[in-house]
């Protein structure tokens, strides 16, 4: 269950309107409370004299000027702000990959500046409708113009810094950083501190369950499918994990022995959706930097410094796995593996990060370069045997690709000079 609500409350992130639907249904009590203010004298004085007010101190027909003008210069502020927006957004997925548009529709501040904007535009018309002329009995909620004035000078502060923030966002560097980042919260919420239960010898491989529909899968509800296994003295192992998608009819489990119930408990452990989730996903970030680094090499775009910039991070979260462990997949109650689950290894990690990025710099040398370098760095901070064989397989694949795809003697001389550093700095280190 608690695996389920973080992915539905993920998948509300993903929701562009929430937020700013949140915050006009905000502006619209705060315009109601305003105005409630005024009629109830809660001020100690008359509503009706221009002379005792709150900021706004001109009659019914200027009141109406003012919150029309508020309104229609927020509503057309929003439209042609969020335009221009969309703009800049379609060029910049043509360069760094549609998926990551993802991470700035989820972006907070991108749906409070919308928000903001739509909320003032509420709020004027709210107060807007109360403004009545001498002919209608007349009244002035001098507070809630002054609050519609405040909102105003706060959207102009807004689109300000709107403008500033969509311009810097759009940055690669900015788009790898925060990307990063979300890289970095994922090692630290999916690696542990020491190392996990060993896995059975023998996994079950009968009493498959399947699945109905078909998605991918975004999150395992691991505590609740081990504590059901447990209750019923059988071992569930799975053969998904989160990012993968499902078909229609997959046998996602194996069961060591038949139970009643089974079917809906495992379905009732695992959440579908129609797009990768990166809430269990230890390869989401990784994939989205790898998208940026491979359209960064295509012939259209030609941009190796920034395919380099994400090789660095990559590094960077790679370093930070060598004092970590990997989960092994096994969940245990009272000692004994109920439940196996899919994980990414250290060998799959490394397969994410370097094997697109490889194959798609054949004769870039300051990427092959720019590897070689990343690979030395990380092995010196590791010091388990099996993954510094792996970085070194990995700078094999690297000098293999050199040598084929290098045509000046020169850098692949260079290059061959960075391979004998890493051979070296390998040795000697000695892993323990």
């Amino acid at each position: 269950m608690k695996a389920r609500i973080q992915a539905w409350i993920e998948w509300l992130g993903d929701l562009f309107w929430l937020r700013p639907a949140l915050i006009v249904l905000g502006c619209i009590a705060l315009a109601q409370l305003g105005i409630w203010l005024e009629t109830a004298h809660i001020a100690g004085y008359d509503a009706s004299s221009p002379n005792q007010n709150w900021g706004y101190s001109g009659g019914a027909e200027g009141a109406r000027a003012l919150l029309s003008a508020v309104a229609s210069s927020t509503i057309g502020v929003a439209g042609t702000t969020f335009s221009i927006t969309i703009a800049a957004l379609t060029l910049a997925s043509g360069q760094m990959g549609p998926r990551l548009l993802r991470n700035f529709t989820r972006d907070a501040r991108n749906q409070i500046v919308l928000g903001i904007f739509l909320g003032t535009f509420a709020y004027a018309l709210m107060v807007l409708r109360t403004v009545r002329t001498v002919q209608e009995s007349p009244f002035v909620p001098h507070l809630a113009i002054t609050g519609a004035m405040v909102l105003a000078l706060l959207s102009l502060a807004t689109l300000v810094w709107f403008v500033h923030h969509i311009a810097a966002s759009i940055n690669v560097e900015t788009v790898v950083d925060a990307v990063h980042r979300d890289l970095l919260s994922a090692v630290e919420a999916r690696t542990r501190d020491g190392a996990g239960m060993t896995l059975p010898a023998v996994l079950p491989t009968g009493g498959g369950v399947s699945t109905d529909g078909s998605g991918y899968l975004q999150a395992v509800d691991e505590d609740g499918l081990a504590g059901w296994a447990h209750e019923h003295r059988v071992t569930v192992a799975l053969r998904v994990r989160p990012g993968d998608y499902v078909p229609s009819g997959f046998p996602v489990a194996f069961l060591s022995a038949g139970v009643e119930g089974a079917e809906p408990a495992i379905r009732r452990a695992l959440t579908f959706g129609r797009r990768p989730a990166a809430l269990q996903d230890l390869e989401y970030s990784i994939r989205q930097l790898v998208e940026i680094a491979v359209r960064a090499l295509s012939p259209g775009i030609n941009d190796p410094f920034t395919a380099g910039s994400v090789v660095d991070h990559l590094g960077d979260a790679l370093s930070r796995v060598a004092s970590r462990h990997l989960p092994t997949g096994a969940v245990a109650r009272e000692g004994e593996v109920v439940v196996v689950v899919p994980v990414t290894d250290y060998d799959g990690l490394c397969d994410s990060m370097f094997h697109m990025i490889r194959q798609n710099a054949a004769g870039s040398v300051h990427v092959l370069a720019r590897m070689l370098d990343v690979l030395t760095r990380i092995a010196e901070v590791e010091r388990l045997t099996n993954r510094t064989a792996e970085l070194a397989r990995h700078a094999d694949l690297v000098i293999a690709a050199a040598r084929r795809d290098v045509a000046d003697p020169h850098d692949l001389s260079d290059l061959e000079a960075r391979h004998v550093r890493f051979v070296k700095m390998r040795e000697g280190h000695q892993p323990a």
